[in-house]
Parts: structure tokens; C-alpha cells; sequence
């Protein structure tokens, strides 16, 4: 699809989305994925935390999977991981059928973002949907 960058773009896809795969999901409430993640749950997303270092444990109430493809269907998958892992995170999200992809504040990689795109997934990259959720009146 393309990589939204307008306000009505971003808030279309996070009205759409509603089961979220929250990539680098952290056990510590000071890391930022973990205060994100409670923030979607509070606002009704389903988030299945993704982590292979916890996978099997219970995070937020949510059980925590070791890939993104042990997620299962999800509309959308949220990277709190560094840049340089998210070009195997794309070809992951391509081969589950994940229809977008958000990288989160700091993490930037332009051909992983045009591989996505040409792919078919919409993509939202450095920014956060916490930030963007208050930001737009949403939350």
C-alpha cells in the first residue's frame, strides 16, 4: 500500500486496526513497549505481546508468543525493535499476512519500509501510536 504520513492517514489505519502484535514486548514497566502496550489495552486493542525470551509467560494479562507468525492473524504489527532487525521483521509480517506494519519512535529503515509497501502493507515509521492516539483526540 504506501507509507502514511498525514494525520488522516495515520488515524484511518488506527481506527481500522484492532488486534495488534506488539514486536519486543518487555516484561519492565519503565521500558516504552511495555507502558504502550498497557496504553492500547486500555484503549480496547487486542495486543499479543511478541518476544522469544518470554514466550509462554503472561505480560499485561496477554500470553506472550515467540514470532510474529505465532501471533497469529493480526491487522497491524508494532516494532520496538532496533533498525536493523526490522527488514527480517518485514519479510516475517509479508509471509503472515500482517497488512501494516508501525516502526516505532527512532526506528527508521527506508528500504525495509519499501519492501513493505511494494509488498501490499501500509507502513507508519518513527513515530508512536501512544503519541499519535493523544496527538490526534483519539485517546
Amino acid at each position: 500500500m504506501s507509507l502514511l504520513a498525514t494525520d488522516t492517514e495515520i488515524a484511518g489505519l488506527l481506527r481500522r486496526v484492532k488486534r495488534i502484535a506488539l514486536v519486543g514486548a518487555s516484561a519492565n514497566p519503565s521500558r516504552p513497549s511495555h507502558g504502550v502496550m498497557a496504553f492500547l489495552l486500555q484503549h480496547g486493542f487486542d495486543v499479543i505481546p511478541v518476544n522469544p525470551g518470554l514466550a509462554g509467560q503472561s505480560l499485561l494479562g496477554q500470553t506472550v508468543v515467540a514470532t510474529l507468525a505465532d501471533a497469529g492473524p493480526v491487522d497491524m504489527a508494532d516494532i520496538f525493535r532496533s533498525a536493523d532487525a526490522v527488514p527480517a521483521l518485514v519479510e516475517e509480517a509479508i509471509a503472515s499476512g500482517v497488512p501494516a506494519l508501525w516502526l516505532q519512535l527512532g526506528v527508521i529503515h527506508h528500504e525495509a519500509a519499501a519492501r513493505a509497501t511494494a509488498a501490499g502493507l501500509d507502513v507508519v515509521m518513527d513515530k508512536c501510536p501512544k503519541i499519535e492516539m493523544r496527538r490526534l483526540g483519539m485517546a
